[in-house]
């Protein structure tokens, strides 16, 4: 959006500061802000952000995020279908399984490092058992 003066506000704000400066001006004592009004901060807000929309439409920052964040976490019902799948399944990467480093060392002074890639729990038994015993 191209901003009406250097430094100044987008002409859609300055539009929309405008038609709440008229409602400001008809309506009586402290009448709530009309929901089409508040359609249009909120829209605003999305397009240039809360703190700025507020600003220049004089409206309390919190009650104007709180109602776009309302906005854009609703499921659009009459907006465009989602294009991605609702699921996706993930097989485990190939080639990764369970893998450890260990030291068996006998007491006697001999000691080794094993690195095990794709291991069962008796693997590790077996090779330690065989090591401890072998003298």
């Amino acid at each position: 959006m191209r901003a009406t003066m250097r430094g100044g506000l987008p002409k859609d704000l300055v539009q929309a500061r405008g038609r709440f400066e008229a409602w400001r001006g008809r309506r009586q004592g402290r009448d709530r802000i009309p929901r089409r009004l508040w359609a249009l901060a909120i829209r605003l807000a999305i397009t240039h952000g809360v703190s700025r929309t507020a600003v220049a439409l004089r409206l309390d920052y919190y009650s104007l995020k709180k109602r776009a964040e309302a906005i854009a976490l609703q499921p659009q019902a009459n907006g465009p279908p989602s294009r991605g799948p609702a699921f996706v399944e993930l097989s485990a990467p190939m080639g990764l399984g369970k893998q450890c480093v260990f030291e068996l060392n006998n007491g006697a002074g001999a000691g080794r490092r094993v690195q095990l890639l794709g291991y069962d729990a008796a693997d590790i038994e077996v090779l330690a058992r065989t090591f401890w015993n072998a003298e």
